[in-house]
């Protein structure tokens, strides 16, 4: 019996696979606990249209970063810090990254940022966005008192 896999089932397939197992697995186990689904004409058909719903999401999603990510490359940004002189009270953070980007006009999420040393000092440093899975946007940060 050919079925529709509703979740991955580790010998079988992942989910939203095509299978073809032995009828009384399918009608016995399979089914009753819906895992899987018969696949019938209209069941293929609403499948491939979730699938190609989800491949031009996963398009959109990656053309939009792309956008933010040429958008942000080589930019500098000015984070104002409190300061005693030359002594920084704290160290700036991802949120305040984040808050410096979106007075800049970009709407970039704290998650995102990576600082890869502790930034306690004023002057300018690198630091990277994820935009997406493997894209990365390398800003620099320029901190100065406020």
């Amino acid at each position: 019996m050919k079925v529709i896999l509703l979740q991955d089932i580790k010998p079988i397939g992942k989910k939203g696979d095509l299978a073809e197992v032995n009828d009384g697995y399918a009608k016995n186990f399979l089914i009753p606990k819906k895992m899987v689904v018969e696949a019938t004409k209209n069941a293929i058909n609403e499948r491939n249209q979730k699938m190609a719903n989800e491949e031009k999401r996963l398009a959109e999603e990656k053309a939009a970063a792309l956008a933010l990510k040429a958008a942000l490359d080589g930019k500098t940004v000015d984070v104002p810090v409190k300061c005693n002189g030359d002594k920084m009270y704290g160290s700036v953070t991802t949120q305040d990254v984040s808050d410096a980007l979106k007075k800049a006009g970009f709407d970039v999420d704290k998650k995102k940022i990576t600082i890869k040393t502790p930034i306690k000092n004023l002057g300018k440093f690198p630091v990277e966005v994820w935009c997406y899975k493997e894209t990365v946007a390398k800003i620099e940060l320029n901190v100065t008192q406020a």
